[in-house]
């Protein structure tokens, strides 16, 4: 646990830069919503129509279905969290992280921004049950992910320069980096649970609200 705590602090620098640049991407995303023409929001707007009113009426999905979505969910995480890992192991793929990390900020700030736009205070409320709550262990997850690709390429550049002729220099911090990348793969499935059960059920509380406000 120590081990954790300072291996946290030394790391923390990227910690900080990284949330910033989530953050920036997900003031990026609700500003894009007001960017949208109003074909556009409309369209969204009737697409959101047809989720709430699929949403509200669902009783409940069957056993395949659920268990398909929970598979398609957590491949959702894997392909993320691949592509961080691969960046991670070259110079050339850090750009791909930062640009990985505001992506995925911009999202968030799109989907919520978009909600809030439209319904005001309930989309607000069908953002916090439908969108934060898998979140809260999404973005560490990512952000840890991503931090440990920015410290091992950092890491590989300094012994490269400084150390060029250590045979065995890749081995460890490589093990390191990797066994980090498999626990947050741990979490996200974990997080992939929760959206695939839980998610859903919070979601048909707040639908009934949105259907009644628009009418349907």
């Amino acid at each position: 646990m120590q081990r954790m705590i300072q291996s946290f602090r030394e790391r923390m620098t990227f910690y900080i830069f990284f949330a910033v640049l989530f953050l920036v991407g997900v003031v990026f995303g609700a500003l894009m919503v007001n960017a949208l023409s109003l074909e556009q929001q409309q369209d969204l707007g009737r697409y959101l129509n047809n989720f709430f009113i699929t949403v509200n009426q669902m009783s409940g999905s069957g056993t395949a279905a659920t268990i398909a979505s929970f598979w398609d969910i957590v491949a959702l995480h894997l392909k993320w969290v691949a592509i961080i890992w691969v960046c991670g192991l070259s110079v050339i793929g850090l750009p791909g992280i930062l640009v990985l990390n505001f992506l995925k900020g911009a999202l968030i700030g799109f989907s919520v921004g978009f909600l809030v736009g439209q319904y005001s205070w309930k989309g607000l409320l069908f953002a916090l049950v439908s969108i934060a709550p898998h979140n809260l262990l999404v973005i560490p997850a990512l952000l840890v992910c991503s931090v440990a690709a920015m410290n091992f390429s950092i890491q590989m550049i300094k012994d490269s320069v400084f150390m060029p002729g250590r045979s065995n220099g890749f081995l460890r911090p490589f093990t390191s980096y990797s066994l980090v990348t498999a626990s947050m793969i741990v979490l996200l499935i974990g997080s992939a649970c929760f959206e695939t059960w839980v998610t859903p059920v919070m979601m048909q509380w707040t639908t009934p609200m949105l259907t009644a406000l628009l009418k349907i």
